[in-house]
Order: C-alpha cells, then sequence, then structure tokens
C-alpha cells in the first residue's frame, strides 16, 4: 500500500484528496505546513507528496527545495492554485514530478499519481506523454504540439487536451469534464465547458473537437 504525503493548509482540500486516496487504496497522511512537510517527507516514510504551494511557515517551492538539496527523489505533485507560467517553470524546473493548478478533478490527480509511482518504479516511462493523430502532451513539461509545432496552452486548457486525449473518439459529456477538469466545485450549470473548446478550437483547429448534439464533445484527432 503506497504511502502518500498531503501537505495541504485548506482543511476541505486536504480531506476530499485523502478520502478520495484511501478509497483508491492507498495510505495518505495529511499536514498543514511547509515545516511539517519537509520534516513528513525528509523520513523516509512515503512513496509520493502532494504538494500545495501556498503552505504556512515555509512555502511549496522552499519545501521542494530543500528536499532536493539533500538529494531526495520522492515524486512530488504539486497541486496549487497559482496556475501562471512562471509559477508551473518554477515548480517543474525546481525539481517537481508534475504541476496541477486547482480547482482540479480528483480523476486527473488520482491519475497523475499513479503516473509518477510507475516511473518511480521503472515502469511506463512513455506514459509521459499523450499523442493522437498529430497532436500531442507532453506530460512532465506540460507542453502540447500540433504537427510538430508547439502551441501554449494555459493550464485549465492543457487539463481539457488531457481529458480528450486520453479518451480519443469518445463522447464526453460537458458533467464529464467539468468533474475531471474543474473539479470537486465545479457548477453544473456552467457554460466555462463550451468556453474552454472554443479555445482549444482555436489552437489545436477547429475541426478536431466534434459537438454531439444532446451529448457532448468527442474528439477526433
Amino acid at each position: 500500500m503506497n504511502q502518500i504525503l498531503i501537505a495541504e493548509d485548506e482543511e476541505r482540500i486536504a480531506q476530499f484528496v485523502r478520502k478520495g486516496l484511501k478509497a483508491h487504496g492507498f495510505q495518505p497522511t495529511v499536514v498543514s505546513d511547509g515545516a511539517s512537510a519537509l520534516a513528513h517527507a525528509m523520513s523516509g516514510g512515503y512513496d509520493l507528496m502532494v504538494l500545495d504551494i501556498g503552505l504556512p511557515v515555509l512555502d511549496g517551492f522552499t519545501v521542494l527545495q530543500r528536499l532536493r538539496d539533500v538529494g531526495s527523489t520522492l515524486p512530488v505533485v504539486i497541486l496549487t492554485a497559482r496556475d501562471s507560467l512562471s509559477d508551473r517553470v518554477a515548480g517543474l524546473e525546481g525539481g517537481a514530478d508534475d504541476y496541477m493548478s486547482k480547482p482540479f478533478g480528483f480523476d486527473e490527480l488520482l491519475a497523475r499519481i499513479r503516473l509518477r509511482l510507475r516511473r518511480a518504479t521503472g515502469e511506463a516511462a512513455s506514459a509521459d506523454r499523450l499523442e493522437h493523430g498529430d497532436v500531442g502532451l507532453d506530460l512532465r513539461t506540460r507542453t502540447a504540439t500540433v504537427a510538430g509545432r508547439e502551441v501554449e496552452l494555459s493550464a485549465r486548457e492543457f487539463a481539457l487536451a488531457e481529458v480528450f486525449l486520453q479518451h480519443p473518439g469518445q463522447v464526453m459529456s460537458r458533467e464529464q469534464l467539468l468533474s475531471r477538469v474543474w473539479g470537486y466545485d465545479f457548477d453544473p450549470g456552467s457554460n466555462v465547458v463550451d468556453v474552454y473548446v472554443r479555445y482549444l478550437r482555436k489552437k489545436l483547429g477547429a475541426d478536431r473537437i466534434e459537438t454531439v448534439r444532446g451529448a457532448g464533445y468527442r474528439f477526433r484527432g
């Protein structure tokens, strides 16, 4: 049973993640400040850490830096409300294995945790990349390409594209997309999916995402 350290100071989110991971067979531990996160992470008793950036005492960037400075290879998935490009770059270049922004979908977080745990044991290195047709996503660097040309996507656009590429040819309802990309506090009446599908069509190509009337959207690639 994998031991997962959750460093999160917002109680509602921490318990949401803890309960979800426990339901999927993990053994989660929650800490709410950076000093505790660093001490637990350096104990050697965990297989992965889910790390918030905005922690009290020590922020997540400092926790990550100190871990890597002492040679720790503990897989770290950053989970934060800070979703600017500069923050994502800082996190990944600072040694994070993945970077997710809030609000988030639990299924996506779970998939990323499982991926990093597989990589930590030397499995499925190719799973760092998703491809369908000439559209590709690099899950580690969070970059997208179309016909070999890099396309800049926001964090939310990338998350939506990732869900589509995980289910090519499958009709995804708006509710499914809201749950997976916007997560625990999505509004089922929101039109945010339609807005972001329009954004993706502009960047990936208008004909790649098909509207299925009354059902949702399908990625054709």
